[in-house]
């Protein structure tokens, strides 16, 4: 570079100004040399190309499935590899090179309720900022997705045609992953209390099942339940509407790598049918 990167100091080294710089520009400088390699590999015939999907628990239950059925149909000779991450974590995962597709999700801001505010639940990280942090990156919108109530059997809701959160105040709460606690949480906070989280756990099913032995009430992500049995609980739709954005995020120097390109396009098509079910979903079912 025509100048140093890196000082010495004792057994230590630092970056210099100049290798701060670099730095700051090596994941694009990587991911174009990449995509180069790539490109030029799939007009050569020299191989078909790679794709490394990272995505959350939900996505990869419901529309990771399908896409990857559509292109092994359409171009078997393509290699993928799936590994399951939630955000920020799955977007320091693309941003460090370790993935070339990235389904995430994030929830709209709510007013008055950033991170570390008065009255934040202390169970609830509120250093999460990397979530909303897509600079940088191309994004590709897949769905929208709802959130539902879930209650046991026996509560005395269960038969409501929609209900507000306030509603679940006194209430235990069984909530999953922490990017949909934390918004939950917000949005509670919002309406004017902290719910009650005695049980947490990062697995939809789990949840489930603890609601349905009547340990407390839930709310999960539709495309959470779409594939799970919800035979002893009730899901109710929550009123004003409560919903996440779902994505797939990549860097701009991917998009033009054939193999990546060709997985955003199933990605978008199985969750085009994803987000139609969901739509005909008749609320609330047992």
């Amino acid at each position: 570079m025509g100048t140093p990167l890196l000082a010495r100091s004792g057994r230590d080294a630092h970056l210099t100004e100049a290798g701060e710089i670099l730095a700051r520009h090596a994941t694009s400088i990587l991911a174009r040399l990449t995509a180069a390699e790539e490109e030029v590999a799939a007009i050569a015939g020299l191989h078909a190309g790679c794709v490394r999907l990272v995505s959350f628990l939900s996505g990869t239950s419901t529309v990771i499935p399908p896409a990857l059925a559509a292109l092994r149909a359409a171009r078997p000779e393509v290699e993928v590899t799936l590994s399951e991450a939630t955000p920020p974590r799955a977007i320091g995962m693309l941003r460090d090179g370790d993935c070339d597709i990235a389904l995430a999700f994030r929830y709209p801001e709510l007013p008055g309720t950033s991170p570390g505010a008065p009255g934040a639940h202390p169970e609830v990280p509120g250093t999460e900022e990397e979530d909303a942090d897509w600079n940088g990156l191309a994004a590709h919108p897949l769905l929208t997705d709802r959130l539902v109530g879930l209650l046991p059997e026996g509560h005395h809701l269960a038969g409501a045609a929609k209900l507000e959160l306030a509603d679940l105040a006194g209430d235990t709460w069984i909530l999953g992953c922490a990017s949909c606690r934390r918004h939950v949480v917000k949005v509670c906070q919002s309406t004017g209390f902290t719910p009650r989280m005695d049980l947490t756990t990062d697995d939809y099913p789990t949840v489930i099942g603890l609601v349905g032995a009547g340990m407390g009430v839930s709310v999960l992500p539709e495309l959470a339940l779409s594939s799970l049995p919800s035979g002893t609980v009730r899901r109710v739709p929550i009123v004003p509407t409560i919903q996440r954005e779902v994505v797939a995020l990549t860097l701009p120097a991917y998009e033009s790598v054939p193999a990546v390109r060709l997985m955003l396009q199933h990605l978008k098509s199985a969750a085009r049918l994803a987000g139609q079910a969901l739509d005909g979903t008749s609320l609330p079912p047992r």
